[in-house]
C-alpha cells in the first residue's frame, strides 16, 4: 500500500497515532493463488538472508582470453596472454588478473557453461530469464528476470531497501531495463536504478528527494503525485488512474525516507581505502555501491559493466577493461571476507555469451586488419561464469572445455543450472509459478538442476 504522510492530526477512534498516512491498499498479486504464493515467499524469505551481486559484462567477454586459458593451443586460438598460477593449485586465470590470482580460493568457475546461440538477444535472454524465444530480429523479452522472480519471493533483506537494484541500470544489449524487467510479474519487480556515475565526486541518486514530502494537498493533485514516482523509475508503468495501490509505490516511499537507504548510497563516507581497492573507475565504484546496497539490505544488485562487442581490437579492448575487472573482483571478495558478508552474498560475473575460440583476422568481412587488429566473434557453445560466497565453495573449477574451447567437454551445464543455484543458495523454490501473459501458469526456472560441486 502507499502511505501518504498527512502531518500532524488529532488521533482517530480506532487509537492511530497523530503521525498517520492514507492507505491506498495493494494491487493484486498476477500470479497463482494467493494463498499459495504468500506462503511460498514466506517460506522463501524465512529460510536464508542471502543477497546476490550479479556483475553483468554485457556484450559477451571471451572465456580463453580471462578464465580458460588454452596455453596449448595453436596460436590463433591460444590468443595473446598467458595463464598465470593462482593460490589454488591447478587453477590458471590470465596474466591481466594477477590480484584474482591472489584470491581465487574466494570463487570458482563453471567452464562448460553453453547455451548455443551468438545472437546477442537470445544469449542474453537465456543467461537472464534461462529461456529462448527472442531473437534480434524480435528482441522482446518473453519471461522475467530470474533476480526479479528472487525478489518477488524474497523481498529485501531489510525494510526501507530495495529488494531488486541495478547500478547504474539494468541493461541488456542496449535494452533497458531489456531482460533485467519483470516482463509479467509485473513492472514493480524492475531494478530499481541508481543511474549517474558512482565514481564522479557529486554523485547522487537521482530524484531520491523528489518525493519526500508529499502531502494531502499534493495527494490530491494525481497528476503531480504520478509524475514524482514516475521520476523516481523511469520505465514504470503508471497504468490506470489506480495507479496508487501498486505495491512499488509502497516500496519506493518507504525507501526514500529510510535512514538505511540514505547511508547506502553515500559513496563519499566510505573509507577512501576501500574506494581506491575496488579501482577509482565508475565500474569500480559501482561494484563497491552494490556492496553497500546489499550490506544495507538489499537482496539482489546487478552491476551494468558494457563494451565487451571485441569483434577487432581485442587487445586494445582487454587490456583497458580486464585490469578493471581484476580490481572490482579482487576487491569485491576481499571487502565483502573483512566485513563478514563473504557467507551471505554471492557473487556472480558472466556476460551473454563468449567469443569464438578462434580469432579473426581483424577484416569483419572485408581485407584483413581493415577493421583493426584480429578480435574474436560471437560464440554460445562455450562460456565461463564466476561464482563464488553466499554459501558456495571457493577454489573449484566445474567441467572443462575441449582442446580447442570449443564446447563442453565434460560436465555440460545450462544457465537453468546456474539460476537454480543461485536460487538454492537464496532459498527460492525454483519451482513456483506465475501466471503469464496468456495466463498460463509457468515455473519460475525451466530444467535445472542444483550444481552440487559447488555447494560447500
Amino acid at each position: 500500500m502507499l502511505r501518504i504522510n498527512l502531518g500532524n492530526t488529532k488521533p482517530y477512534c480506532d487509537g492511530l497515532s497523530r503521525r498517520n498516512f492514507v492507505q491506498l491498499g495493494m494491487a493484486g498479486m498476477g500470479t497463482l493463488g494467493m494463498a499459495d504464493l504468500l506462503r511460498a515467499k514466506e517460506q522463501s524469505a524465512s529460510k536464508k538472508d542471502t543477497s546476490v551481486i550479479l556483475i553483468w559484462l554485457d556484450g559477451g567477454p571471451g572465456h580463453m582470453d580471462m578464465y580458460d586459458m588454452k596455453p596449448d593451443a595453436p596460436s590463433e586460438y591460444r590468443g595473446i596472454w598467458s595463464p598465470i598460477k593462482t593460490n589454488v593449485p591447478g587453477m590458471e586465470i590470465t596474466e591481466l588478473f594477477p590480484k584474482q590470482a591472489k584470491v581465487a580460493d574466494k570463487f570458482s568457475i563453471i567452464r562448460s557453461l553453453y547455451h548455443n546461440t551468438g545472437d546477442h538477444f537470445t544469449g542474453g535472454h537465456f543467461m537472464l530469464t534461462g529461456r529462448g524465444g527472442v531473437s534480434g530480429a524480435d528482441n522482446r523479452g518473453r519471461y522475467p528476470f530470474v533476480g526479479a522472480i528472487a525478489t518477488k519471493m524474497t523481498g529485501p533483506r531489510r525494510s526501507g531497501m530495495p529488494a531488486h537494484a541495478a547500478v547504474p541500470y539494468g541493461m541488456s544489449i542496449g535494452l533497458r531495463p531489456g531482460y533485467f524487467g519483470g516482463n509479467y510479474l509485473g513492472n514493480e519487480y524492475n531494478p530499481f536504478e541508481t543511474e549517474g556515475d558512482p565514481n564522479s565526486p557529486k554523485f547522487q541518486v537521482r530524484n531520491l528527494g523528489s518525493i519526500k514530502d508529499l502531502t494531502l494537498d499534493r495527494l490530491q493533485d494525481r497528476h503531480t503525485l504520478l509524475k514524482d514516482f514516475d521520476q523516481l523509475r523511469h520505465g514504470f508503468d503508471v497504468g490506470s488512474a489506480s495507479v496508487a495501490v501498486d505495491r512499488f509505490q509502497t516500496q519506493a516511499y518507504d525507501m526514500v525516507t529510510s535512514p538505511a537507504a540514505a547511508k547506502a548510497f553515500d559513496l563519499s563516507s566510505e573509507d577512501p581505502k576501500v574506494r581506491d581497492m575496488y579501482g577509482r573507475t565508475p565500474w569500480g565504484q559501482s561494484t563497491l555501491l552494490a556492496r553497500r546496497l546489499v550490506e544495507a539490505g538489499t537482496t539482489w544488485v546487478s552491476v551494468h559493466l558494457g563494451g565487451w562487442d571485441h569483434h577487432w581490437d581485442l587487445e586494445k579492448g582487454m587490456n583497458r577493461y580486464l585490469p578493471q575487472v581484476d580490481d572490482l573482483v579482487s576487491g569485491l571478495f576481499t571487502d565483502l571476507t573483512e566485513r563478514g558478508l563473504y557467507d551471505k552474498t554471492l557473487v556472480v560475473l558472466c556476460g551473454e555469451f563468449s567469443r569464438t575460440p578462434k580469432m579473426n583476422d581483424g577484416g569483419n568481412g572485408g581485407p584483413p586488419g581493415s577493421m583493426g587488429q584480429p578480435g574474436r566473434d560471437h560464440w554460445g557453445n562455450s562460456m565461463f561464469t564466476l561464482v563464488g560466497g553466499g554459501g558456495i565453495k571457493g577454489g573449484t573449477i566445474v567441467g572443462s572445455t575441449t582442446r580447442l574451447g570449443d564446447s563442453p567437454k565434460d560436465r555440460p551445464l545450462t544457465p537453468s543450472d546456474l539460476h537454480t543455484t543461485i536460487f538454492h543458495v537464496l532459498g527460492v523454490d525454483p519451482h513456483v509459478k506465475f501466471l503469464d501473459h496468456a495466463g498460463r501458469p509457468t515455473p519460475a526456472i525451466d530444467k535445472g538442476d542444483v550444481i552440487r560441486e559447488l555447494l560447500v
